[in-house]
């Protein structure tokens, strides 16, 4: 199904017809079939709600560039329109972010939140990282010159598309021109003030070998939003909740509980 949100349409799924209200929310460059394994096995005890976040999946792409405050305001337009909050949402890496926002912007939103392999905090660039991004920029900025000069501008913005799959990451690289601003706006945030102000019950869960947001942020977001708690799957990467979803289920069941009440 398809709604309109802060000018894009929304592909949604609605699941389940008892119980508490659950919202699954995927990752960056993925979309609601990755978190689709957990809603089924919790729709009999659970009513599910997954989504394509916008540029992602069978919604629409963002009518402009867009950081994590859009998403959480698209996100919480659909909430309204289908009325589904308040409600439990279980977070992957980029929904993540979304989650995290939304929950520190409007506590109502939510009774108790799940994060897992959650983004959110920049790491801190090594010297090699720094090092790279000066070579990038300056050579950005010769390729910038060359289209000042007749008859070079084609060959400009070839040198400047080799640049970017050379430096980018393998996610900015996926993208069209259009997205990659996007990304860029999401990467660029780092949720580090918003963590504190989460007032609901939240659970961590992390794979120990997840290289993409690795075992210390989990460790820095506990500390930061004053009632969680983290829990490790041995083995398991960034898709820890996939590898291990038997588990992982089981531990989501006891933690949003029967009744899922406000905390």
């Amino acid at each position: 199904m398809l709604l309109k949100a802060e000018g894009t349409e929304v592909y949604y799924e609605l699941h389940g017809e008892k119980g508490p209200k659950v919202l699954l929310l995927h990752g960056w460059g993925c979309d609601s079939s990755l978190m689709r394994p957990v809603s089924e096995r919790l729709q009999d005890e659970y009513r599910t709600l997954t989504i394509d976040f916008p540029g992602h999946g069978k919604s629409g792409r963002p009518p402009e560039p867009w950081g994590v405050p859009e998403y959480a305001r698209c996100l919480a337009s659909l909430l309204d329109q289908l009325d589904f909050s308040p409600c439990a949402v279980i977070a992957h890496s980029f929904g993540a972010r979304v989650a995290a926002y939304l929950a520190a912007e409007d506590p109502s939103r939510f009774t108790k939140i799940v994060l897992t392999g959650a983004a959110g905090i920049r790491k801190p660039p090594t010297e090699e990282d720094k090092q790279r991004n000066a070579d990038f920029q300056r050579k950005k900025q010769m390729a910038a010159r060359l289209k000042a000069v007749p008859g070079l501008r084609g060959f400009a913005e070839r040198t400047e598309e080799k640049l970017r799959q050379k430096y980018g990451s393998p996610d900015y690289r996926a993208l069209d021109p259009e997205m990659r601003k996007t990304f860029v706006k999401v990467i660029s945030q780092d949720l580090q003030e918003y963590y504190p102000k989460i007032q609901q019950s939240t659970l961590l869960i992390w794979g120990d070998r997840d290289t993409e947001t690795p075992m210390w942020m989990g460790d820095k977001i506990e500390s930061l939003i004053p009632d969680a708690g983290l829990v490790l799957l041995g083995g398991g990467t960034h898709f820890a909740y996939l590898e291990r979803l038997n588990e992982f289920v089981l531990i989501v069941k006891n933690f949003l509980g029967p009744e899922n009440r406000m905390f």
